[in-house]
């Protein structure tokens, strides 16, 4: 291609896809929780670019251990046996126990699609019990099991023997969980569905149902995963054990892996019947195994814990629920959903302009999800800005 022939690239939309939407901002960097755009305006990074950057950005460890890794290994299939994969499965099965299998992906939707096969396979059953306001993924099987008509309208049909009932009735559980079901999926809390944190109480039920009818049960960790309720995982606050637990986002800090556990005695296939070629790289399981140890070492699970009921705490006695256009203000450790009574896109722009970058989940929902190592006096300037954003 001559230099008359290459494309003008001064407009950074001009080749992308456009399905994800613009917030007409161009990032170019990072340090730590915040981002600085083209023109080096810095902003607090509360999204952590939808829960992925766990450690923030260009963390200096998981820099080193993704660039010595590049210099050594970067891809391995999986039927050969490598160094880095062998480290963060075991990594995972001490955080896991008694899971002791995993398999190694690119993304939650790649983890749910893998889980959804998996109890195929193992149940002989093809019926899947989800919930509403669930999100799971964006291919037709991980869409199938996701229950928001904004994401699935535009591609009907999906696949058959999906069903979805209300989070809490425990009795649409029950009439739900039949003999055909092989497999309850469900997130602990629903994060694309509105921060809504499911009870331990509802939680407890659907597991001992599970079991009891033959059922295995799945755990959809992607966002929550990882450090981001306060818990290493959200299915301990309900002292859950899942069949399958998925994993995705903050696992690896920002770079591309997925996994799914299970134990080898509970889920079975045969071997061919699934996989991925990239999946358990020795680059994505570097980052990965950099993150479980930087999470550990630094007590970032604790940090979650603690900032994040402070941060609750905050938004609450300033924005008093019930009171005005706050609905309720929800959730665990630094995954923080804010229900307002209208939409929720001014306020996002508003909080774009005084330099706060966060999420929507849903129409009228403000999600946050700051990455683990935010300070607390960048929490505590987060939470003045979205009460000041939404009472203006």
């Amino acid at each position: 291609m001559t230099e008359a022939q290459q494309p003008d690239v001064a407009d950074p939309t001009r080749f992308d896809s456009g399905f994800a939407g613009y917030r007409q901002l161009e990032l170019v960097s990072g340090a730590g929780a915040h981002v600085f755009d083209a023109a080096g305006r810095r902003y607090l990074d509360a999204t952590s670019q939808y829960g992925v950057t766990s450690l923030g950005h260009a963390h200096p460890d998981l820099t080193r251990a993704i660039a010595e890794q590049a210099g050594r290994m970067v891809s391995c299939f999986a039927s050969f046996a490598n160094d880095r994969r062998a480290e963060l499965q075991a990594k995972l099965a001490g955080l896991l126990a008694p899971l002791d299998r995993f398999f190694l992906c690119n993304s939650g939707t790649e983890a749910v699609e893998a889980t959804l096969k998996l109890a195929r396979a193992t149940t002989g059953r093809h019926g899947v019990l989800a919930l509403a306001g669930g999100f799971h993924g964006r291919s037709l099987g991980a869409l199938s099991a996701t229950h928001q008509p904004r994401h699935r309208q535009s591609f009907a049909p999906l696949l058959e023997g999906f069903r979805h009932v209300r989070p809490g009735a425990i009795e649409a559980l029950e009439e739900a969980l039949d003999d055909s079901i092989g497999l309850v999926l469900l997130e602990t809390i629903q994060g694309e569905g509105g921060v809504r944190v499911l009870s331990d109480e509802y939680l407890t039920h659907a597991r001992r149902l599970a079991r009891e009818r033959g059922a295995l049960f799945a755990v959809d960790e992607v966002q929550t995963g990882i450090g981001r309720t306060g818990r290493m995982f959200g299915f301990q606050h309900a002292d859950l054990e899942p069949d399958l637990v998925c994993l995705a986002k903050g696992l690896a800090g920002g770079f591309p892996i997925g996994a799914v556990g299970y134990r080898h005695e509970t889920v079975s296939l045969k071997g061919g019947a699934h996989g991925s070629t990239f999946g358990g790289n020795p680059l994505a399981a570097a980052a990965a195994g950099c993150v479980l140890e930087v999470v550990e070492r630094d007590g970032l699970v604790e940090h979650a814990r603690v900032q994040g009921e402070l941060l609750l705490e905050q938004l609450r006695r300033a924005l008093k629920p019930g009171e005005g256009r706050v609905r309720d203000v929800r959730g665990r450790g630094l995954m923080i959903g804010i229900e307002l009574t209208d939409p929720a896109v001014p306020v996002q722009r508003e909080l774009q302009a005084r330099g706060f970058l966060v999420l929507g989940a849903g129409p009228r929902v403000i999600r946050l999800l700051p990455p683990l190592i935010t300070a607390p006096e960048d929490l505590a300037a987060l939470g003045e800005a979205v009460a000041e954003a939404i009472q203006c």
